[in-house]
């Protein structure tokens, strides 16, 4: 894969400016012998957390390190947009799909970083002849580095053409950046959070009308209000506050 892209900063991460199509283009070369990379998708989330300058310290430099930084956030682009640059959207939603069903093919190693084993199997049955390995971490992810460790080691181990990181940000991207540290690495890792539940439909994504109108998150919410509701009605809003100040950042070069 040609890198480094053209990257540019907004919010304080810096986003690829690739569309899906390109994206696909440029996976689609990766083979299970490509030198390590790996590709971070930054929403609203990440943009937040990032700006815990306790948190940034550890955490930016596995963005700044990604081969790809795909903004995953139709909010993120319409906030760029009105600041005129126009932030192309591939959320990791769409985009694990996409390469299942138009770049990954049969007799390809395909490497699960979470989920279960009934997941995976189910995986497997709708996409016969991929050859799936699985990896269950334990939970507390965050702070266990012994345990991130050893994700990091059976990625490397493994020798998939890709590999998908789902046990939730900020573990997945620290995962992915500790695969570095293994020079037998080879292929591309996605940190992807809750895609493959999607595909497997553990997780029902929001409507098409309400992905285009910039609200799924209204319906992620509306499933899990336990879980989510500190995420988009205390942390999320704080997103605003930071296009704020990089507009005023931006004017005042």
């Amino acid at each position: 894969m040609p890198m480094p892209t053209e990257r540019v900063p907004f919010v304080g991460v810096r986003f690829d400016l690739l569309t899906m199509d390109t994206v696909l283009k440029r996976l689609s070369a990766v083979t299970a012998a490509t030198p390590y990379g790996y590709v971070v998708t930054p929403n609203v989330d990440h943009v937040v957390r990032l700006d815990d300058a306790a948190q940034a310290a550890e955490l930016a430099p596995l963005y700044e390190g990604a081969d790809l930084s795909l903004c995953d956030s139709r909010i993120i682009a319409h906030l760029a947009r009105a600041r005129g640059l126009s932030l192309p959207v591939v959320p990791g939603s769409d985009l694990t799909p996409n390469l299942f069903q138009s770049v990954i093919k049969p007799g390809d190693r395909i490497a699960i970083i979470g989920g279960d084993r009934d997941m995976v199997a189910d995986l497997g049955r709708r996409y016969p002849g991929v050859d799936l390995v699985h990896y269950e971490p334990p939970m507390g992810l965050r702070r266990n580095a012994a345990a991130r460790e050893e994700a990091a080691r059976f990625i490397a181990d493994a020798h998939a053409r890709f590999t998908f990181i789902a046990v939730g940000s900020p573990q997945q991207e620290m995962i992915a950046g500790a695969v570095r540290a293994f020079p037998q690495a080879t292929g591309m890792a996605l940190c992807i959070g809750a895609s493959l539940d999607f595909i497997t439909e553990r997780q029902r994504r929001a409507p098409k009308l309400m992905q285009k109108l910039s609200i799924e998150w209204m319906h992620r919410l509306a499933s899990d209000p336990k879980r989510m509701w500190r995420r988009y009605l205390v942390e999320g809003p704080r997103i605003f506050l930071l296009a704020a100040r990089h507009r005023r950042g931006v004017e005042a070069r």
